[in-house]
């Protein structure tokens, strides 16, 4: 109200400026100084409004009658043609005025409307960005606040039943209603207060309650279906996730048993062919009979192996990997390893070149046993018959590292990263070597519980996978 004094004042003292500039400074004429408070009016009608510029026209008419207008000094009209001339002047003051602030109030709205939509378009961006760090519904009040600058804001999601609040200002004893308005769609206010129901479709989303928003029902309605769309998306992105944990499980479930099935061909095979042949000669031991059951026997030991090594794998399929760290020496774990893959590597050469003082560190026996496996089989495997196999061994600064080097055809730059991926398999030998796509990957998740690091280097005809396990102090240990 003080700014409208304000203004009213400033608005008379114009006209009562151009009224001394006129009368007394300048000496003009009735008809120039009626254009200059017609100017004047208009000004104040486009600056500040009709009910400025209407107290200045009705001014403006007395004192352009006063001053101006025969006989001057007095409020009277001596000449018909004058009165005239003053109501049309004061109709054309009042007109222009009142048309002036009708432009400037659209134009006021106008700025309003862009920005309802700016402030639309930001919440949109708003949700489109969101992260999975808090509760979507969290976020949707969160920001819906800071964008429509709310004094409070309360979400209901139908889903899970949770109250999401935002803003300054509390908005206690609103649960009841906000459960009412979920049962109908549409908008209530109540003051300040605005608590509507959100529907998608014939099913109710949620309810929203709104404290300190002046916006139109139809900013309104834009809210109420960016936040349903919001969290349909939300749900769709955690249904998508339920999914895929589903079918990364199902696949897991399905590459363990086709790599079980082909695991386990070669010592069945041998098994079988050992047993057979004594069952074929009963009443016969002989030397070669010997042979043959030591071959079955270690055999049916190797074929344990793999069903301790897969079942192994299928529990390394979670994020945690407990290990059970004693004091060893790599050298003979590398041994062991070898000796079990002995079928596999057969007439290979495997060259092993190791540091003759290489300290014992802690580890899991068990655990790097099938980790150096899952290296040694990938070297075997990816290289071919006729080129050697390297290991060396050899200790760092305050580390120990195994270098598994084969010279099979390399791997692109491109796929570096991606091998100790889960399921990966580059496409080029993915038809063609059988393969599940989950022994890198458990043997770095393996090497990294123990605080290590595996890393790979690949060139044309040479490729080193590089595995580190750090050396920890007695005490640690």
């Amino acid at each position: 109200m003080w700014q409208r004094s304000l203004r009213i004042v400033a608005s008379l003292s114009a006209v009562a400026v151009v009224t001394f500039v006129g009368h007394r400074l300048i000496p003009l004429n009735a008809t120039t100084i009626g254009f200059a408070y017609l100017l004047v009016v208009l000004v104040l009608a486009s600056i500040w409004g009709f009910v400025e510029a209407a107290l200045s026209s009705i001014l403006a008419t007395l004192l352009f009658n006063f001053f101006f207008l025969p006989p001057v000094g007095t409020f009277t009209i001596a000449d018909p043609q004058n009165w005239v001339a003053l109501f049309s002047f004061l109709a054309t003051a009042l007109i222009a005025s009142r048309l002036s602030a009708k432009a400037q109030a659209r134009a006021l709205e106008a700025i309003e409307r862009q920005k309802d939509v700016e402030r639309l378009y930001s919440f949109s961006r708003a949700i489109l960005l969101s992260d999975r760090s808090a509760p979507f519904g969290q976020q949707l009040a969160q920001k819906l606040a800071e964008i429509f600058n709310l004094d409070a804001v309360v979400l209901l999601d139908s889903r899970t039943g949770e109250f999401h609040r935002a803003g300054a200002s509390p908005f206690d004893d609103i649960e009841n209603q906000l459960r009412t308005a979920l049962k109908k769609s549409g908008s209530e206010r109540d003051g300040a207060n605005v608590v509507m129901g959100i529907h998608l479709g014939f099913e109710p989303v949620a309810s929203l309650a709104l404290r300190g928003t002046r916006t139109p029902d139809s900013v309104r309605q834009g809210i109420a279906n960016l936040v349903a769309i919001g969290l349909e998306r939300a749900r769709a992105q955690d249904l998508a996730q339920q999914v895929e944990a589903a079918r990364q499980s199902e696949q897991l479930r399905t590459t363990l048993i086709d790599a079980m099935a082909h695991e386990f061909k070669t010592p069945l095979t041998l098994i079988r062919a050992a047993t057979t042949s004594v069952l074929a000669n009963p009443n016969e031991i002989e030397e070669s009979t010997k042979e043959q059951l030591k071959v079955a026997d270690e055999e049916a030991e190797h074929l344990r192996e793999l069903i301790d090594n897969v079942v192994e794998m299928a529990r390394l399929d979670t994020a945690h990997i407990e290990i059970h760290p004693e004091m060893s020496e790599l050298r003979e774990t590398l041994n062991d390893v070898l000796a079990s893959l002995q079928t596999e590597i057969d007439e290979r050469r495997v060259s092993v070149m190791c540091s003759e003082r290489l300290p014992a560190i802690t580890f899991d026996r068990r655990l790097m046993k099938l980790a150096i496996k899952q290296l040694l089989d990938n070297a075997i495997k990816y290289s071919p018959f006729d080129t050697p196999i390297e290991v060396e061994l050899h200790e760092g600064t305050g580390a120990v590292t195994m270098e598994i080097t084969d010279h099979g055809q390399g791997i692109p730059i491109e796929e570096r990263e991606k091998i100790f991926e889960r399921f990966y398999r580059s496409p080029s030998i993915k038809n063609q070597i059988p393969g599940s796509g989950l022994g890198l990957s458990i043997a770095n998740s393996i090497v990294q519980a123990h605080g290590g690091n595996l890393s790979v280097s690949s060139e044309a005809a040479r490729t080193t996978f590089r595995m580190t396990v750090p050396i920890l102090a007695t005490e640690a240990a």
